[in-house]
């Protein structure tokens, strides 16, 4: 019972909403990496490489081996090289995505607290922070005007 009651208030706190959904943009997100990766970036690295592409690339360990029916009866053993060119490719891809949204992300936030950029609404709780941190430097003002007279 007490697990259940420890899911219900995880469930209930939202922890579960926010990992559905990251979880689900994260999906999509790679989606769309794929593609850039594989039909974007991809083919015009192929023709800087005359034409070689680095899915199929691999280094060969051992040659299948056929008998006189064209039956495989030894498979081949290779190393697939090419396919891990194209993972790190891929990951280097969306790192650098997400560094960018990030960067932008945290760019508009500090646009967003900054209380004298009037182009942007400043959230409310900004807003009364910077009222207050206004408030408490004029009254330390005051008492420092009252101590000196």
């Amino acid at each position: 019972m007490k697990l259940l009651k420890e899911f219900k208030e995880f469930a209930v706190k939202g922890n579960m909403m926010d990992m559905a959904i990251g979880i689900i943009i994260g999906t999509a997100f790679n989606k769309v990496i794929d593609v850039l990766a594989k039909q974007v970036l991809l083919p015009p690295l192929s023709l800087l490489s005359d034409g070689v592409n680095l899915q199929n690339q691999k280094f060969v360990l051992r040659e299948a081996v056929f008998n006189g029916e064209g039956e495989l009866t030894i498979s081949e053993v290779a190393i697939a090289y090419g396919k891990l060119a194209e993972v790190f490719l891929d990951f280097f891809i969306i790192g650098f995505t997400v560094f960018i949204i990030v960067k932008f992300m945290n760019r508009l936030k500090r646009k967003a607290q900054d209380t004298s950029d009037n182009t942007v609404v400043t959230p409310k709780d900004i807003e009364l922070l910077s009222n207050l941190n206004t408030l408490m430097e004029e009254q330390n003002q005051l008492l420092k005007a009252q101590k000196a007279s």
